[in-house]
């Protein structure tokens, strides 16, 4: 990361809150990446793809691994580092899916910061607990580096109470029972990369369809977030790849009482057995569904039930926005699944909101792919969630404000 923005003169303190509430633009820093890579489960257990592109974006290595958990699997990381001879860092940032109520800003983690993390593991069982262990393995494993935590569900830290609220006791509130809103950083990155396009206007009203495996819809006004389709928890709102997104509380009492189903049984069924891979009864990867769409009906409903899940809460946030000027999709779906973006379009047609073929099946090179027709009533773009990007930038600004 390079920057010339702290060497001007500045009063922290309010440059400080602008920070904390307001993206900054991308030109504020100028970000080299050295390597970029993913290590993928699949189906093998204990087995993964591990893959690592360069400054130009080109595959440098793709590989098998094994590793037995996520702290494993970053040893593996680290090595291939060392083996690359990369410069040494000066810290190390986090996803974190959920701050909790304590955590609502991003952080220099401490042994409080790590406290907090352990009790709010609960808060998102899929993912929380995961990033704490790998915080714990790296604070071991680099003493003297600095480790940041950028949390999901910052960008909704600002919610209006009435999408905020939950309707349940107050009480239930005060214990920090609340809409928290996830997949923030993506939300970020899109607004980021919306706001510094230069051949573009920026949007007042928009809304982010971030589809993958976990999917959200949020609604972003001014730049702020104002609602969003995921609530206490990651697994409401819109049906998923494996989780049911919002459904009847009075099935899971209903499933306890009469099925006796405990919590274990309870959290298996709402993360791991349900969505696209609960009606489809194969897989929860959009993929593998589409191919086997043809022959297999529950495949194609279960297509169908996602696309008409995603329109639903596009309506809605369209609802809340009093209308939209700019609908992005992003996400492992959003950006590269053309038929789940024009199944969803096209039931948001009577809105006047139209794809053009071309655009849309068309392969997308740019960062920001416009895919909507000339005549349709708001701009559709597909816009590659920049997530890292957005960490790196949180940390430059942590490092440089906060004694390490």
């Amino acid at each position: 990361m390079e920057s010339s923005l702290f060497d001007e003169d500045i009063d922290l303190e309010s440059f400080t809150e602008t920070i904390l509430n307001e993206s900054l633009p991308i030109e504020t820093f100028n970000l080299h990446t050295l390597l970029e890579g993913e290590i993928e489960l699949l189906s093998i257990k204990n087995k993964h793809n591990f893959y690592v592109k360069d400054a130009s974006n080109l595959t440098i290595h793709a590989a098998s691994i094994f590793a037995a958990n996520h702290t494993d699997a970053v040893l593996h990381i680290i090595r291939y580092m060392a083996s690359f001879e990369t410069p040494t860092p000066h810290a190390i940032a986090h996803r974190v899916v959920h701050g909790g109520p304590n955590l609502p800003q991003h952080c220099l983690i401490n042994d409080k910061v790590v406290r907090e993390l352990a009790m709010t593991s609960a808060f998102a069982p899929l993912h929380n607990q995961a990033a704490l262990e790998i915080i714990q393995y790296t604070r071991l494993t680099f003493p003297h580096l600095p480790q940041i935590a950028c949390f999901d569900t910052t960008f909704h830290a600002h919610m209006p109470d009435v999408a905020k609220v939950l309707p349940i006791a107050k009480a239930l509130y005060l214990l920090g029972i609340k809409r928290y809103g996830f997949h923030g950083l993506s939300c970020e990155s899109v607004v980021v990369q919306l706001n510094n396009a230069t051949n573009l206007r920026t949007p007042k009203r928009l809304i982010i369809a971030h589809l993958g495996n976990g999917a959200s819809v949020t609604a972003v006004k001014n730049g702020q977030s104002v609602d969003t389709s995921m609530g206490f928890t990651p697994s409401g709102g819109v049906m998923m790849g494996s989780r049911c997104g919002d459904i009847d509380p009075g099935i899971l009492i209903y499933l306890m009482r009469e099925k006796k189903y405990d919590c274990n049984a309870i959290e298996a069924l709402i993360n791991h057995q349900s969505g696209l891979l609960g009606v489809s009864g194969i897989s929860s990867d959009m993929r593998i569904l589409h191919e086997a769409a043809a022959t297999n009906p529950n495949a194609q409903l279960a297509i169908d039930m996602f696309c008409y899940s995603v329109a639903k809460q596009i309506g809605a946030m369209i609802t809340v926005l009093n209308g939209v000027d700019t609908l992005v999709f992003t996400g492992g779906i959003g950006e590269h699944d053309a038929v789940s973006r024009q199944l969803i379009c096209d039931q948001l047609a009577y809105l006047k909101i139209v794809l053009n073929d071309e655009k849309n099946n068309s392969e997308i090179a740019e960062v920001i792919h416009t895919i909507s027709d000339a005549n349709s009533a708001c701009a559709v773009r597909v816009i590659n969630t920049q997530e890292n990007a957005q960490i790196a930038r949180h940390a430059a600004i942590l490092l440089e404000l906060v004694p390490a």
